[in-house]
């Protein structure tokens, strides 16, 4: 099982960090100790002052694919659920200065925490799907599927051009504007629509 991740896949997202807009899909790996499951708390790493939330829709393969044509894509994942990828921004700072690879900053254990899934038969329109984060009771991200520079099915086309989807492969999507600082104590809640899905307490 592996975690393929997009980068910058909200307009909005790539103005409030002073990134370019992606002519195509920015993808990066983590592995699968980046995951925290079952509303299990997050741990503040000791190698990070400035540890962000970013919420993100995530799609869970269900089929062996390799160079799908986007006219299949939608074949190729049933359920849709939400995760949040937590970036030690002054490590990716450091990185992105010495043009390194992002993975100490976003792949490390425990940056991953997933929630529960929802089947995509559940909703209307997989292009218009509404999702949000509260910390401590306040809402900071809000986000819809229809802002994504990529669709779902785009960024299943073009992963599968370079690496095999196997079953369980899960797909982190982007996350919408709005990303920001946690401390230990907070707590985050994260939506699809109106229901919870994942909750992670910051120890």
């Amino acid at each position: 099982m592996k975690i393929i991740a997009i980068g910058r896949n909200y307009i909005d997202h790539a103005k409030e960090l002073n990134n370019p807009v992606s002519t195509e899909p920015v993808i990066f790996l983590m592995p699968e100790t980046a995951l925290i499951r079952k509303n299990q708390p997050f741990f503040y790493p000791d190698f990070s002052n400035d540890i962000h939330y970013e919420v993100e829709l995530v799609l869970k393969i269900n089929k062996l694919g390799k160079n799908i044509a986007e006219k299949f894509a939608h074949r190729y994942y049933d359920e849709i659920g939400i995760g949040i990828d937590f970036t030690a921004r002054d490590v990716q700072a450091d990185l992105k200065k010495k043009g390194l690879p992002w993975e100490k900053a976003k792949a490390f254990d425990g940056a991953a925490p997933l929630g529960k899934f929802i089947s995509k038969e559940e909703f209307d329109n997989v292009t218009n799907i509404s999702f949000s984060l509260e910390k401590n009771d306040e809402i900071v991200q809000h986000g819809n599927s229809k802002d994504m520079i990529f669709s779902f099915d785009s960024i299943i086309t073009h992963v599968s051009k370079f690496f095999t989807l196997k079953i369980g492969d899960l797909i982190f999507t982007g996350t919408p504007a709005g990303v920001g600082p946690v401390k230990i104590g907070d707590d985050l809640v994260a939506k699809i629509e109106d229901k919870v899905l994942l909750k992670v307490q910051v120890r």
